[in-house]
């Protein structure tokens, strides 16, 4: 993957998101993801990927236990799924590109991982633990590639 470049944007709408939400951790998040998916694609009787935009939420991380609320879901309005909002804010962005599609797990971890150790100490921002995946058309395209947004907010020294 090539460098990873941060830019802060500010989004000025809550988002409602419908979908599926479970427990996860670090050491199940990998499996979790793709259940919690397909459970999701079921509900809405639809195959992976036909739910434009989709979207991967990770909020409430306890470092303590590495436990985290994990949400799957799209912008489809459906009675047998829950509504999570994301809210309107500051947000710290990444676009990942990852030079083989089964890769995205793996640029999602440095994604973040980068965003954490590396771009966020050395910023004005401070972390309000949720960020989420932004899954478009392109995400699935000849050069796929999706967007990483962590909410922030600016810190006050």
């Amino acid at each position: 993957m090539s460098k990873l470049s941060f830019t802060v944007i500010e989004n000025n709408e809550e988002t409602s998101v419908f979908g599926l939400r479970q427990k996860s951790n670090d050491r199940t998040q990998a499996k979790d993801i793709p259940a919690i998916s397909k459970k999701y694609y079921e509900a809405m009787g639809k195959k992976s990927g036909e739910v434009i935009p989709f979207y991967v939420i990770s909020k409430d991380y306890k470092e303590s236990t590495k436990d985290f609320q994990l949400f799957v879901g799209g912008v489809i309005e459906k009675d047998n799924l829950e509504t999570l909002v994301i809210p309107k804010g500051i947000y710290g962005k990444v676009t990942i590109k990852p030079k083989m599609g089964f890769m995205w797990g793996l640029s999602i971890g440095e994604a973040k991982r980068s965003f954490y150790t590396a771009w966020l100490p050395e910023s004005d921002y401070t972390a309000l633990n949720m960020e989420y995946e932004y899954h478009t058309e392109i995400s699935t395209g000849r050069n796929p590639q999706i967007d990483i947004l962590f909410s922030i907010i600016k810190r006050n020294d």
